[in-house]
């Protein structure tokens, strides 16, 4: 009996990782399979830090299928990760099966010899598809920089938020004073009405300049 561990992730708290798992449920009743276990968890695909993905390896038994809606939920690694993630797969010979890969599809019932011959194609695709992933992964990420760095080089509200307030020199000389004085961190704060963080900073810059 063929035994398949549904892996169910999204990047953020803020979404909703369970949202694919009736269109999983639905691939399997379309091929006759039971899920018989799933591994839900919000991390970033970037990282190899997914405690329920290497929960789902750890407990898989050779032949075990991993469903999983789209091969960008499996992996958005760098090149070296991903090799290091499929290796622990290989190992254990599970079985990735993404709805995104049609051809990962036929693996689910194929006789030995199809099953190898497409597992050898479902790995060079898995391959194509993760760099693809990674590559979309890092376009983002650069776009959202350009944007960012954008707003902050324009004269408007909104680019000085993203810059923050512009510090209070004469208040953090003060500070400084006061604790080269040798006053107390509290006694600073007391003083002077600066948060305990502000404290922090300019007792941090004394440091490297003395």
């Amino acid at each position: 009996m063929t035994f398949v561990r549904a892996y169910l992730r999204a990047s953020t708290n803020e979404q909703d990782a369970s949202r694919a798992r009736q269109p999983l449920k639905d691939f399997a009743d379309q091929h006759g399979l039971k899920i018989a276990a799933e591994y839900v968890e919000n991390a970033s695909g970037a990282s190899l830090e997914r405690p329920k993905l290497f929960e789902l390896i750890e407990q898989a038994h050779e032949g075990d299928i991993l469903l999983t809606e789209q091969v960008d939920r499996l992996s958005r690694l760098t090149a070296a990760d991903w090799d290091k993630l499929k290796a622990r797969l290989t190992a254990k010979r599970i079985r990735v099966v993404a709805l995104d890969l049609p051809t990962s599809y036929i693996m689910v019932k194929a006789d030995d010899f199809t099953g190898r011959m497409f597992d050898a194609l479902n790995s060079m695709m898995l391959d194509m598809l993760a760099a693809i992933s990674r590559k979309d992964y890092e376009d983002r990420r650069r776009r959202a920089a350009e944007g960012v760095a954008k707003v902050m080089a324009s004269p408007t509200e909104k680019a000085a938020k993203y810059r923050g307030k512009p510090e209070n020199t004469k208040r953090n000389e003060l500070v400084a004073e006061l604790l080269k004085a040798g006053k107390s961190w509290t006694d600073v704060q007391q003083a002077t009405g600066v948060s305990r963080m502000t404290v922090a900073k300019v007792a941090s810059r004394l440091r490297v300049t003395t």
